[in-house]
């Protein structure tokens, strides 16, 4: 008998556990409503900034998203601006990621990216020790955070910061929150994505 198919006591125990999944449930509307409401304070914030943006660019164009499989673990999404046309990439996207963290997160692609350097460089410590990180990954795609993934964007690391972006194509500036953060316990996950988009307005605005 194959014993790699038996169940241990942790996996029973799990499995008769009626009480989760109703849990979970509830945890994740909670985290819908949250991002609802980060959704009305970024358009708030939206109508008095003065953008570099692509073409076609709907600053009112929005997006929430459910899934259960980003790595196998639940998440939640709200994309606000959503902007993906052809190569151009301009949306903020704040993400709840079950067992992982919140992130917030500036995503740049196409024709204007290379204004989007130049800023990050100029304006370079206004966005310093605001707990924002530059994503080294290969893709606009992965979340996770730490040696390899992600570079702190702290006031000693400009120089390395600019030979990082010298060599991209796209961008991805970003801020990690625990899940277990009080801030985050205490329903202020809409507060915190708002902090995130106005520390990374200098990147995209005139």
């Amino acid at each position: 008998m194959d014993t790699s198919l038996h169940f241990t006591d942790e996996d029973t125990a799990l499995m008769a556990d009626d009480q989760f999944f109703r849990k979970k449930e509830q945890i994740m509307i909670k985290v819908r409503r949250q991002l609802e409401d980060t959704q009305k304070l970024l358009q708030e914030d939206l109508k008095g900034a003065s953008l570099v943006t692509p073409p076609g660019f709907v600053p009112t164009k929005t997006q929430l998203v459910k899934g259960e499989h980003l790595e196998s673990f639940p998440f939640q999404y709200l994309d606000c601006p959503k902007h993906f046309e052809g190569t151009d990439k301009f949306t903020f996207r704040t993400l709840f990621w079950w067992g992982h963290h919140l992130a917030c997160a500036l995503l740049l692609e196409g024709t204007k990216i290379k204004q989007y350097k130049k800023h990050i460089v100029d304006r370079f410590h206004r966005l310093a020790g605001q707990e924002l990180e530059l994503s080294l990954a290969p893709s606009l795609w992965e979340w996770k955070r730490g040696e390899g993934y992600t570079l702190p964007m702290t006031h000693d690391r400009k120089a390395r910061i600019a030979a990082v972006l010298a060599e991209r194509s796209f961008l991805k500036v970003v801020r990690f929150v625990p899940l277990s953060n009080v801030r985050i316990q205490s329903g202020q996950l809409p507060n915190l994505s708002r902090e995130t988009f106005r520390a990374v307005l200098p990147i995209i605005t005139l």
